[in-house]
């Protein structure tokens, strides 16, 4: 950040998911309120004053990081969102950004858990139940184990991850609270 007039973009993105959220500007007064609040603060261009995201929608973005870019013209402010980030009322102000390869699969995996329609794999393993798919965890899990070269490994563990998928929608669970798991282990 360079002045108190100079406006900084400042890239918002989900902190669970790595989703961009929403491009906004930051003069110093904005950053430094973001910082005290812990809640995102931002220039509005358009009305040529402060704002508090959420002020008045309540969709408020809990800043869980903020880090410069390497000429110090840029932010990328991570953020636990309350609601959508978009005027819009979308979560997103990106429209047709895919989501993570994991987040995509978790989406289908309770899609199929909810509606069980037939001739889907994932689908016959919610009807088994947790035994039958905590049962082809382990398999998938010696296959693994068992698996030599690269190519091998990233197949195995490919089939693993899918079968851990499956238990955590059975769960009502999804990587992101894995993810935090994680990182409340680093401390």
């Amino acid at each position: 950040m360079t002045s108190k007039t100079e406006l900084t973009p400042a890239i918002v993105r989900d902190a669970n998911t790595g989703e961009i959220l929403t491009l906004a500007y930051m003069n110093d007064e904005a950053l430094e309120k973001t910082k005290q609040t812990g809640e995102t603060w931002f220039w509005s261009r358009s009305r040529n004053e402060l704002w508090h995201k959420g002020a008045t929608s309540g969709n408020t973005q809990r800043v869980v990081h903020i880090a410069h870019d390497c000429d110090d013209d840029a932010l990328v402010v991570s953020v636990v969102p309350s609601g959508p980030a978009c005027h819009t009322g979308a979560r997103s102000c990106f429209d047709g950004v895919p989501p993570r390869t994991l987040d995509r699969l978790m989406d289908v995996l309770r899609e199929r858990r909810k509606t069980r329609p037939a001739g889907s794999y994932s689908a016959s393993l919610f009807e088994k139940g947790r035994d039958e798919i905590a049962k082809k965890i382990g398999e998938e899990a010696i296959e693994v184990i068992l698996a030599r070269g690269q190519e091998r490994i990233v197949y195995e563990v490919a089939d693993l991850i899918f079968h851990l998928s499956v238990l955590l929608a059975d769960e009502a669970l999804d990587w992101r609270d894995i993810e935090a798991e994680l990182a409340r282990r680093e401390k």
